[in-house]
């Protein structure tokens, strides 16, 4: 029998004409076409009707993180551009205390045109609250996959950092767009319930709700939570191994509250994940719980946990109940005295994969030989190609501003 390492990504190909990668959204976010798969039936509506095909009872799970301006652009003496991609904080490593900082930190960067950058620092200047400021970026060394780590400096202390990367910083948008961000970007590339900053790529199943939409979930009855996974650059890594088993998963920040642990054990058959982020998430809980009951786990010095990437295909992969490690969580964060849960994950889902607690999942439709197309493959128990056959034959559009699926 094969193990999920063993899985080739070539048998995960499919042909995506340029034409079919939707380069901007639809002026209206919920007039995109919902493709809706439940027990190996397919239908289609529009996304403005999802509240009428979700099952009764159901639980909608939403990532509120909110996109930064992560793009950094300074320009050498010499004439070179120099791009500085802000990845996540490293000093002060915790994303909201980076950002509220008012005269330094340091992150963990991506450095585009890196040879022209050998020493020294770069400088620009911009205009923040109607006050000129002076960013500086020293490189302080070079760290592998992680990225760089650049030291940032400016020169007014009525600026956070937040407010620095609000005037230097360009959102970014999908490198496979193929084009520059624009003015509609800053706010298409939003879903309308971000809230916590941190990511460099949008959860974009949630791009297609709108206040119309949502209000009529609350309407029917149909219960909403969130969780926060800030999303990294490593969700466009391309997988260039030939089987999974040398694909190295980025690690993603999340953070869980107590109460959204309490609504997931009251609803254990009807949670929907909004977004491939989300059920990285909400598995991920499962994982940590079980570490979380195994004697003296809980007593980590710092508290913090990460799912290994292979955790789940273990040999030796933990047993419990999903109720039995989701309340592990609860019973810690009560000795604690936490209202949330702080963790990182590198979890991939393949086939062969057990799913603990996601039941349906709302999600776009996503690049040929992804790791997100594993994971809707092992949740569709290996059923995936009927599903993007459909989509391609009936006109749905691809990618980050494509139209939807909900997977039942």
């Amino acid at each position: 029998m094969h193990t999920p390492q063993q899985i080739h990504i070539s048998d995960y190909a499919y042909a995506l004409p340029d034409d079919r990668i939707a380069k901007y959204p639809l002026a209206e976010r919920d007039a995109s076409k919902l493709l809706i798969y439940r027990g190996g039936q397919i239908r289609e509506t529009l996304f403005r009707h999802l509240p009428d095909c979700l099952p009764d009872g159901a639980l909608l799970v939403f990532n509120n993180t909110r996109v930064i301006r992560a793009r950094l652009l300074f320009r050498k003496d010499t004439g070179a551009m120099i791009e500085i991609f802000c990845l996540e904080p490293a000093v002060p490593s915790d994303y909201e205390q980076s950002f509220a900082q008012t005269a330094h930190c340091t992150w963990h960067c991506l450095v585009g045109n890196s040879k022209r950058w050998k020493s020294g620092q770069l400088h620009t200047t911009v205009t923040v609250g109607g006050e000129p400021v002076t960013l500086s970026a020293e490189r302080v060394s070079v760290a592998g996959e992680a990225g760089d780590l650049v030291d940032f400096h400016w020169d007014n202390p009525r600026c956070t950092f937040s407010d620095v990367l609000e005037a230097v910083g360009v959102l970014p948008i999908p490198p496979y767009l193929h084009r520059e961000t624009e003015a509609q970007d800053l706010q298409t590339y939003q879903t309308v319930y971000s809230k916590v900053k941190g990511s460099v790529a949008a959860p974009t199943a949630g791009l297609h709700f709108t206040p119309a939409v949502l209000a009529e979930l609350d309407a029917r009855g149909i219960e909403r939570e969130e969780v926060t996974l800030h999303v990294g650059a490593g969700t466009f890594r391309p997988v260039k191994s030939d089987t999974i088993g040398g694909h190295a998963m980025h690690t993603e920040h999340f953070a869980v509250t107590r109460r959204t642990v309490d609504r997931l054990l009251a609803k254990p058959e009807h949670v929907i994940a909004v977004g491939t982020t989300s059920v990285r998430t909400l598995e991920s809980l499962y994982y940590i719980g079980c570490a979380l009951a195994r004697d003296g786990a809980d007593e980590s010095a710092d508290g913090a946990f990460t799912v290994g990437q292979w955790e789940p295909y273990d040999a030796d992969a933990p047993t419990l109940t999903a109720e039995e490690a989701l309340r592990a969580i609860l019973s810690y964060l009560d000795r604690r005295g936490m209202d949330r849960l702080w963790a990182a994950t590198q979890i991939i889902i393949a086939p062969g994969y057990q799913f603990k607690i996601v039941r349906g999942m709302v999600t776009n439709f996503h690049q040929p030989q992804s790791t997100l197309l594993l994971l809707v493959s092992a949740f569709v128990g290996g059923d995936w190609r009927t599903i993007y056959d459909y989509a391609l034959a009936h006109d749905f559009r691809f990618l980050s501003y494509g139209d939807s699926s909900l997977l039942l």
